[in-house]
């Protein structure tokens, strides 16, 4: 294990501990929301692609018993974090395995995942100035594989009838619903709006069913915060409870 600072956080209320970096990169509500937009199944196989520590996988299983999950992150001290935490929350389906989108090694089984999952770099390598951490570097931004590239990898891996399910900022719906479409199905997009529906919505997901025919529904989403600054009892319902987002 690398020597950096780390944190011991909660997710869920509590059920899911998280070992985490306390510099650059650190979990956020995205992961925890995406997980619980995944329709699995106790016995199916999942693929959680840029697992980073955990968290979203972990979600996921603590929602739903007796999954399959592994797990792909390209950085081996957010690997090996991963695996702690796996651990840590006696989550004996996780298994963690170091590689990218553009080496995955043999571990990754392409087309045998039931449900595939991701909450990929944000960020084209183009933007701005990169942060001073390294580990959010490569968090935040796109490197070996850029978007599309990144999309046509979860594709590949899932089983044909699977799903797809991503989040991403929403000023690039439109680049995450070109990227995923063209693996055919239904296209679900969901926003994340702050306060109130159709002010300034930061992030979105984007769900890929390929089980059904090839179109598209674009959802009222879900408000997070109330006026006081809390969460809503709908957000609360997911990120306290461990509930589910069913579309």
């Amino acid at each position: 294990m690398s020597n950096i600072e780390r944190s011991k956080d909660r997710l869920l209320g509590g059920r899911v501990a998280l070992t985490q970096p306390v510099q650059g990169y650190r979990v956020a509500i995205d992961p925890v929301l995406l997980a619980a937009t995944v329709p699995a199944k106790p016995g199916e196989r999942v693929l959680d692609v840029g697992t980073g520590a955990g968290a979203a996988a972990l979600c996921l299983m603590a929602r739903i018993a007796d999954l399959r999950v592994d797990g792909l992150e390209i950085q081996t001290v957010l690997a090996d974090l991963a695996r702690e935490n796996a651990l840590e929350n006696r989550a004996d389906g996780f298994t963690v395995i170091t590689g990218d989108v553009c080496n995955s090694s043999a571990a990754i089984e392409l087309g045998g995942y039931d449900h595939v999952l991701s909450n990929p770099p944000y960020l084209p390598a183009s933007h701005g100035h990169p942060p001073p951490d390294a580990i959010a570097v490569l968090a935040e931004r796109e490197s070996s594989a850029d978007l599309k590239a990144w999309a046509a990898f979860c594709l590949k891996a899932t089983k044909p009838g699977g799903t797809v399910s991503m989040v991403h900022r929403f000023d690039r719906l439109d680049e995450v619903v070109s990227a995923l479409g063209s693996g055919g199905g239904e296209i679900i997009t969901y926003p994340l709006w702050p306060r109130r529906a159709g002010e300034g919505a930061k992030r979105v997901i984007v769900q890929l069913r390929r089980d059904v025919a090839r179109s598209r529904r674009d959802l009222a989403g879900m408000i997070l915060h109330a006026e006081d600054g809390g969460y809503t009892d709908t957000a609360a319902a997911v990120l306290r409870d461990g509930g589910a987002i069913t579309f």
